[in-house]
């Protein structure tokens, strides 16, 4: 099979290798749609540490099964199927607390190769973690289960009631999938970013304002009649931007720190501000189960039109050209077809 590796930051390459065989409790998925995204972009300009290299890359995916290992039971070869790349093992100490998005071991037995033909399913993921597309979702639109999850799990018990304001930083395919669920929800939101195209597409999915920062204080202002957000939703990853992000948020707010820094940066806040305005800070990472299952059910609703964050279609064999898009800041997320 086809199968991407990246070798280094900036070097992509394509490599036949043999489609792997699935042990008992595996499934084999040929992959139909696979979906780039910012981490895979962050990995293809300067590196990441969750993604080897040289290795295989891509985990926003959906497929057809194409072999299934003994004892699976759920899932037949023809099958169309969503799935993510992780699941928890529920067996760790963060596991048996709930907090399986912590879980010890998710991060060492996730799967990446989502820019393939073919990609092996463990068990642990096949259990918890793979849904029978339903025939109304294109693959495309299926393969979104992934990054809707990461957004939900964001939002997990902020309780966000219609007519509540929000601001996003950051107008990338992840803030706009903010944007996607917070409408969804009924708040009202303003975005902010860089890039004029995506402010204009932040405007058609529902954005009350999509300014560019050196306009969104006064913008901000007129947003909230002075108070300030409900919610800020930091979806950069900059650390210049988390520490703003305080300065938007009204008394008793919450910040959701999407976007990660590098490990070891730090940011300074003002102390009085967080303790005598009640201001919550809150550091948001991955996804558990029931965010998948959550994610599930809303694109299989259809409630919100993901295929509007597809910048175009480009046939596996261009995945080089695909990222040099992207680093050059062309499109938001690209469907990449074997």
């Amino acid at each position: 099979m086809l199968a991407s590796f990246l070798i280094k930051p900036g070097t992509i390459e394509l490599r036949e290798v043999a489609i792997p065989k699935p042990s008992e409790g595996e499934i084999l998925v040929k992959i139909k749609s696979s979906l780039t995204c910012g981490t895979d972009l962050k990995a293809f300009l300067r590196g990441h540490p969750m993604i080897p290299m040289p290795g295989l890359f891509g985990h926003e995916f959906s497929g057809v099964v194409a072999d299934v290992g003994k004892r699976v039971k759920k899932f037949r070869v023809g099958d169309e199927i969503m799935a993510v790349h992780s699941a928890p093992c529920n067996e760790c100490i963060f596991c048996k607390k709930g907090l399986y998005n912590l879980c010890e071991n998710i991060m060492s037995t996730k799967v990446l190769g989502a820019f393939a033909e073919y990609i092996l399913l463990p068990t642990h993921i096949v259990k918890q973690n793979v849904f029978h597309k339903p025939d109304s979702l294109t693959f495309e639109e299926a393969a979104f289960l992934e990054p809707l999850s990461c957004v939900i799990h964001g939002m997990h018990d902020l309780r966000i009631k219609k007519g509540d304001k929000a601001l996003i930083i950051g107008a990338g395919s992840i803030g706009l999938s903010h944007l996607l669920l917070l409408r969804n929800k009924g708040a009202d939101v303003i975005i902010t970013g860089l890039e004029k195209k995506r402010l204009t597409l932040a405007k058609s999915l529902g954005a009350t304002f999509a300014v560019t920062p050196d306009k969104l204080k006064n913008i901000l202002k007129k947003f909230t009649d002075g108070l300030g957000v409900d919610y800020v939703f930091e979806c950069t990853g900059q650390p210049d931007v988390w520490q703003s992000s305080v300065n938007y948020v009204r008394k008793g707010g919450t910040v959701i720190l999407f976007g990660g820094c590098k490990t070891g940066t730090t940011v300074t806040y003002d102390a009085g501000r967080l303790h005598y305005d009640e201001i919550t800070l809150r550091g948001v990472f991955h996804f558990t189960p029931d965010d998948v299952k959550e994610a599930y059910n809303l694109l299989k609703s259809r409630e919100i039109k993901v295929l509007k964050l597809i910048s175009g279609r480009h046939l596996l064999k261009d995945i080089g050209k695909v990222f040099i898009k992207l680093a050059k800041g062309k499109g938001i997320k690209y469907a990449l077809i074997p």
